[in-house]
């Protein structure tokens, strides 16, 4: 995970949106702050809110995002283990960049959405030149 610190990034205008970005790059780590706005959740449970992430890259991204300072990870000394994730101060700060990207996000669906395409295969005509 590439780590922030203040001599990574030139400060140049668009310096904090870098910074930023870098914390909630990828494709799933603002989904994962997004379902952690509302409640804490557990591994498995993020796992079935998100369908198509595999269980090694969930792990991956949740590692990163504690490392960052986003998240808090809870682990119960129950069998089987219990692990639940929450958002930290910090990540919790990231709610108005995040419902702000789902509320865009909502709005660029909506007006983008169009029936299926069909792909017709163009006539070609096999007529031999006399």
């Amino acid at each position: 995970m590439k780590r922030l610190n203040a001599r990574a990034y030139d400060c140049a205008a668009g310096c904090p949106v870098e910074a930023t970005l870098d914390l909630i790059d990828g494709k799933w780590k603002g989904v994962i702050l997004y379902h952690l706005l509302e409640d804490t959740v557990r591994f498995n449970e993020l796992g079935r809110r998100l369908s198509r992430i595999t269980q090694r890259m969930l792990t991956r991204q949740l590692r990163e995002l504690e490392a960052a300072g986003l998240i808090h990870r809870e682990v119960y000394p129950e069998v089987p283990p219990r692990v639940e994730y929450s958002l930290t101060k910090l990540g919790r700060s990231l709610e108005p960049i995040l419902r702000s990207l789902w509320s865009w996000g909502n709005t660029y669906l909506d007006n983008h959405r169009t029936a299926p395409v069909s792909i017709e295969k163009p006539s070609i005509s096999l007529q031999r030149a006399s």
